[in-house]
């Protein structure tokens, strides 16, 4: 049997298989941040992976900032993520939540009411991002936390992943890259900050830590995971050395156990995330982008991870871990329906039978 379809320990987490869908913005909550039916039917289709890693999902109003993303802080989110969870779990399968904080990556147009934009540093992000209201704007300009800011957002992280938790997910993952809050503080052209989260690389990584930290301490460790891409540019991120930064990030966090550390193939030819995390991380490895089932295959043979996790493949393929384990033809996904509302392109895709028939 091929190794995709082996069972895998990640911490707490038993996975029936290797597969993993990978978290993806499809922006079909509503505009109160609350996961809709659409949604429940979405993750449900896809429950044969051995764990779904939700989409990105806030934390607070704050972290807030794209056009129909979820969040987790009100009793009306989290009772909707229950019926996400309900469904996936009828199913057989594992589900965790990534908890997504935007920081500058943000309008005021996508936010509630009263919701602020925050970063490190009072340093907008040079980008633009859509919304319904106005189409493409530029990035809002952010106010830069305080220490008593830094401390709040960390007990929200806390509160988020408790409330995940109670909404059925089987644990949590922080998003530390593609220019959000965490990889914010890690990159030195977004942290220009002189006190204790600012400066030296040590101090730069000790917000997402201390992130890490609290989640653990509230749910356990061996139900929390991170996703790192190291030199990863998306929104405006700069890193002197983005080798250092994502080595400090996982000597840091290498002692708090985490069930697993989602690493994604850098964009820089001369980093090999992979390699990097094999070096620093004890925890088991779920490698991240631009996977075939055959290169999965390969890549877990040859002993770079515990298992691979597929994104543009889920889109289309809901049945994927089937459609893998029987060498079926995998279709393709529509790129004008990624972040349309309505389920066009989203849980409309068929199953291998009924294309077959």
């Amino acid at each position: 049997m091929s190794i995709l379809f082996e069972p895998v320990r990640l911490g707490e987490l038993e996975l029936a298989n290797r597969i993993v869908m990978a978290p993806m913005t499809r922006s079909r909550a509503d505009q109160q941040g609350v996961p809709t039916t659409e949604m429940v039917e979405y993750y449900r289709q896809r429950a044969s992976a051995g764990l779904i890693v939700a989409e990105g999902t806030a934390p607070s109003a704050d972290g807030l900032g794209y056009c129909r993303t979820p969040a987790i802080y009100s009793a009306e989110q989290i009772t909707a993520w229950k019926a996400v969870t309900d469904a996936v779990h009828a199913e057989g399968g594992l589900i965790v939540l990534q908890l997504m904080h935007v920081g500058r990556a943000s309008s005021v147009f996508n936010k509630p009411a009263g919701a602020a934009t925050v970063a490190p540093s009072a340093l907008r992000a040079r980008t633009q991002l859509f919304t319904d209201a106005a189409g493409m704007v530029d990035t809002d300009e952010p106010q830069a936390l305080s220490l008593d800011d830094i401390a709040q957002v960390i007990e929200e992280y806390r509160q988020a992943a408790l409330n995940a938790r109670e909404a059925g997910f089987d644990g949590v993952e922080l998003h530390c890259t593609s220019g959000y809050l965490p990889m914010q503080f890690m990159a030195s052209g977004s942290n220009l900050r002189t006190d204790r989260y600012g400066g030296s690389v040590e101090n730069r990584v000790r917000f997402p830590v201390e992130v890490l930290s609290a989640m653990a301490q509230a749910i356990g460790a061996g139900r929390v995971g991170m996703r790192l891409c190291p030199g990863n540019p998306f929104n405006d991120i700069q890193d002197d050395d983005p080798l250092a930064t994502a080595e400090a990030l996982c000597k840091a966090a290498e002692p708090l156990d985490l069930a697993y550390v989602h690493i994604m193939r850098s964009p820089l030819a001369e980093l090999d995330a992979f390699a990097l995390a094999q070096r620093h991380c004890s925890s088991g490895l779920i490698l991240n982008d631009g996977f075939d089932g055959a290169g999965a295959e390969a890549a877990l043979q040859a002993g770079q991870g515990e298992a691979v996790s597929f994104a543009r493949h889920f889109i289309a393929n809901p049945d994927l871990v089937e459609r893998l384990r029987r060498g079926l033809p995998l279709a393709r996904f529509d790129r004008k329906t990624l972040y349309s509302p309505g389920p066009e392109g989203y849980s409309d895709y068929p199953l291998c039978e009924a294309v077959a028939q």
